[in-house]
C-alpha cells in the first residue's frame, strides 16, 4: 500500500484550517516592520511549547499581545524566516500588535503528547495539565518576558485554533481581555467528523492529520496521506464497501482512526472532550465568528454563543456571514459559495469594521461594553445584506409549522397518508454532482439540488410560488414520522430555495448549470436513526412501525424572496458525505459486514412537521 506526502495537499489543508490572512499590499514587509524570535516556553509539568513571537520594531509605545495556538504549525521556523502576513488581518498587522503563534502540545516543534480535543480538567491539582493550563502558562510567561506590551492579551483562531481559543476562556488568565473563537469546534460528535452520530466519511482523509503521533519535536511533516489512485471519491468509497475495509489505509498506529472505530456512540470518551458544558462565568470579551455555509464547523459557533449567553455576564457577540470555512480571513473581491454570489468585499469589510474594532476596543481602548458592535451581526443569505440584531435569534420571531403533505406539497396542516421510497446502499444518493476528490467538503453547502430532486429515492415537498418575502431567522426543527422495513436508517432533511425561471446566471455559475430554477441548498442535516432517543444508547427500529425522529438543523438567516419557492427534500443516503448505513442494525457500523447492507423501503408520513423560525 502506498502513502503520499503531498506538500500541496498539506498546504491546502493548512490554508483551509488555520488563520489565513487578508491579502496585503506588497509594500508592507513583515520582516521590515517586525522582529521575530522563537522560544520554548515551559509549562507547569515541564513540557516546553514552541512559540514564535513577532514584535513591532517601533518600540516607542506599548502594544497588546495577539496570540493564536495551533496544531497546524507556527512555521516558518528558523532565524530570518518570516510569515508574509501575521495576525488576524492586515489592519491589525499594519497598525502594530505583538503577534504570537504557538504549536500546541505534541504538535510540530512542541514537546509532549498530542490529544485530539484534549479533555478539560476542572480544579486541576499540582502538575495536571489541559489546554486551559497550557494557555494560562503561556500568557503568564509572555507577560513576564516580552517587552513593550500593554498588559492585555487577545486570542483568536479559526477551526481547530478556534477550539483552542474557546478553551482559553476556561480558567482564563487575568491578562486575557478579548477572545474570538472562529469556526470553533465544540464537540466532535456534532462537528467535523460526526453529525448527530453519523460518521462524515468525507472527512476520512483528514484522519491522517490528527491520528499519527510523533515522539520528538519536528519541523517537517510526520504524517502521510493514503494514495487512493482516483479523483472520483464517490466511486472510491462505494468500491471500498464497509468501513472496516478502510483499515488497510489506517493501521493501529493511527490513534484517531482507532478512537473513531472504538467509540461509535456518544460515550464518555466523546462527552468529556466537549467544551460547551464547561463554559461558565466566562470573563473575557468574546466575539464568535462563523460562516453560514461552513461545512466543517457550524454547530460550534451557534452553540458556543448560546451557551455563553446562558451562563455568563460578559460581552458576547455573534458574527455569521455568507462564508465557507475561514472565508472571512481572506479578501476575495467577489464573495461566492459554489454557484451562488453574495456580494463584493464582504470579508474585507468585516475585517476592517468588525474584527479590528473588536480587538482594538478591548485591547487598546477602554474595554467597556460600550462598543459600536451589534449583539448579532448576521448576513441574510437570501436578501444578500447584513442585518443587526439585539439578540439571536431575533426577538421578533415566531414558530411556523409546515407539513410534508401529499402531492409533493408543503402544507399548513397535517394529513393522512405517506410517501415512500426504496433506499439502496449500492446506489446511494450523492451529496454533490461534481466528480472530485476533496479533502474536506465545502461547495455542496449551496449546490444545486435538482439532481437529487429528480431521483426516486428522494422525497420532495415545496410551497407554491411565494407572493411575498419570507425570512427565516433561527433554528429549523425536523419532526419526522417515519417507518422502515429494516431495523436501521439515516434521515436527511434539506432546506432549499427554488429560484424563479428568469433568474440570471452569475460569473461563478458552473458551465453545465443555469440559475434558472436553481435549487439552492440553504441548510441540511442528517440524523442517524439509531440515536433518535439517545446519542449514548442507540436502538434499532421496529420494522414497519411508525416512529418519531426529531432533530435540529443549524440556524439559518435567509429570505426566500417573492417569486421563489421553499422546498424540503427528505432522503436516507447522502454519499460519501456520510458513510453508508447498513439499514440492518449492528452494534457498531465500523464493524459492519458486506451482508449487513440491505435494500429497504422507507416511509415518511404526511404528519411529519418542519418547524421554522420566521422573522415577523
Amino acid at each position: 500500500m502506498k502513502f503520499v506526502k503531498n506538500p500541496f495537499l498539506i498546504l491546502f489543508f493548512l490554508f483551509l484550517s488555520i488563520p489565513a490572512i487578508a491579502q496585503v499590499e506588497q509594500e508592507f514587509e513583515v520582516s521590515e516592520n517586525y522582529t521575530k524570535i522563537e522560544v520554548d516556553i515551559p509549562m507547569r509539568d515541564g513540557i516546553k511549547l514552541h512559540t514564535t513571537i513577532y514584535s513591532p520594531k517601533d518600540t516607542s509605545k506599548e502594544y497588546p499581545i495577539l496570540m493564536s495556538r495551533t496544531p497546524y504549525s507556527s512555521r516558518p521556523y528558523g532565524e530570518g524566516q518570516f510569515r508574509s502576513k501575521i495576525g488576524p488581518n492586515e489592519y491589525l498587522m499594519k497598525e502594530g500588535n505583538i503577534i504570537v503563534y504557538q504549536d500546541v502540545r505534541g504538535r510540530w516543534m512542541s514537546e509532549g503528547v498530542y490529544d485530539n480535543m484534549r479533555a478539560y480538567i476542572p480544579k486541576k491539582k499540582k502538575k495536571q495539565i489541559d489546554e486551559a493550563s497550557d494557555t494560562y502558562d503561556t500568557v503568564e510567561w509572555l507577560i513576564k518576558n516580552v517587552k513593550n506590551h500593554n498588559g492585555k492579551v487577545g486570542i483568536w483562531g479559526i477551526s481547530y485554533p478556534g477550539f483552542y481559543s474557546t478553551y482559553s476562556l476556561l480558567d482564563s488568565h487575568p491578562a486575557v481581555k478579548a477572545v474570538s473563537p472562529q469556526a470553533s469546534i465544540a464537540d466532535f460528535f456534532f462537528d467535523d467528523f460526526h453529525h448527530n452520530g453519523a460518521y462524515l466519511l468525507s472527512y476520512w482523509r483528514a484522519t491522517a492529520v490528527f491520528g499519527y503521533e510523533k515522539s520528538t519535536p519536528t519541523d517537517t511533516t510526520w504524517y502521510s496521506f493514503p494514495d487512493l489512485g482516483t479523483q472520483d471519491q464517490y466511486q472510491f468509497f462505494l468500491d471500498a464497501g464497509p468501513l472496516s475495509n478502510l483499515d488497510k489505509y489506517y493501521k493501529e498506529d493511527n490513534v484517531f482512526w482507532q478512537q473513531l472505530k472504538e467509540h461509535p456512540n456518544y460515550d464518555e470518551f466523546w462527552q468529556k472532550r466537549g467544551i460547551l458544558q464547561h463554559l461558565d462565568k466566562v470573563k473575557p470579551a468574546v466575539m464568535i465568528v462563523g460562516g453560514l455555509f461552513d461545512a466543517e464547523d457550524l454547530y460550534g459557533p451557534f452553540n458556543i454563543y448560546e451557551t455563553i449567553e446562558e451562563t455568563s455576564d460578559n460581552f458576547n457577540i455573534l458574527v455569521m456571514g455568507p462564508w465557507s470555512h475561514g472565508d472571512w480571513a481572506r479578501t476575495k473581491e467577489r464573495q461566492a459559495i459554489g454557484n451562488v454570489y453574495f456580494g463584493d468585499h464582504i470579508s474585507r469589510d468585516y475585517q476592517k469594521e468588525v474584527e479590528t474594532r473588536f480587538f482594538n476596543h478591548f485591547l487598546k481602548g477602554s474595554g467597556n461594553k460600550s462598543v459600536d458592535l451589534p449583539e448579532a451581526y448576521m448576513f441574510d443569505t437570501g436578501a444578500k445584506e447584513w442585518k443587526e440584531y439585539s439578540a439571536w435569534p431575533p426577538e421578533n420571531v415566531k414558530k411556523r409549522s409546515m407539513f410534508l403533505g401529499e402531492d409533493e406539497e408543503l402544507k399548513e396542516t397535517a394529513s393522512e397518508g405517506a410517501g415512500e421510497f426504496i433506499s439502496d446502499p449500492r446506489k446511494p444518493v450523492p451529496y454533490s454532482e461534481d466528480i472530485k476528490m476533496v479533502f474536506t467538503p465545502r461547495k455542496y453547502m449551496t449546490d444545486d439540488q435538482r439532481f437529487a430532486a429528480r431521483r426516486p429515492d428522494v422525497l420532495v415537498y415545496e410551497t407554491e410560488v411565494l407572493k411575498e418575502d419570507l425570512t427565516l431567522a433561527g433554528e429549523v426543527l425536523a419532526k419526522l414520522k417515519v417507518a422502515t422495513t429494516g431495523t436501521a436508517a439515516d434521515w436527511v432533511v434539506k432546506l432549499i430555495d427554488v429560484y424563479p425561471p428568469d433568474a440570471e446566471d452569475f460569473p461563478e455559475t458552473q458551465d453545465h448549470l443555469k440559475m434558472s430554477n436553481y435549487h439552492m441548498m440553504v441548510r441540511s442535516e442528517v440524523m442517524r436513526g439509531r440515536f433518535r432517543n439517545s446519542f449514548s444508547k442507540p436502538e434499532p427500529f421496529e420494522p414497519n412501525e411508525k416512529t418519531a425522529v426529531n432533530f435540529q438543523l443549524q440556524d439559518v438567516h435567509h429570505t426566500f424572496k417573492k417569486g421563489h419557492k421553499l422546498q424540503i427534500q427528505v432522503q436516507s443516503t447522502w454519499f460519501p458525505l456520510i458513510d453508508l448505513n447498513p439499514q440492518t442494525y449492528v452494534d457498531n457500523i465500523f464493524e459492519a459486514k458486506e451482508e449487513d447492507f440491505t435494500k429497504q423501503t422507507h416511509t415518511v408520513y404526511h404528519d411529519s412537521e418542519i418547524i421554522f423560525t420566521v422573522l415577523e
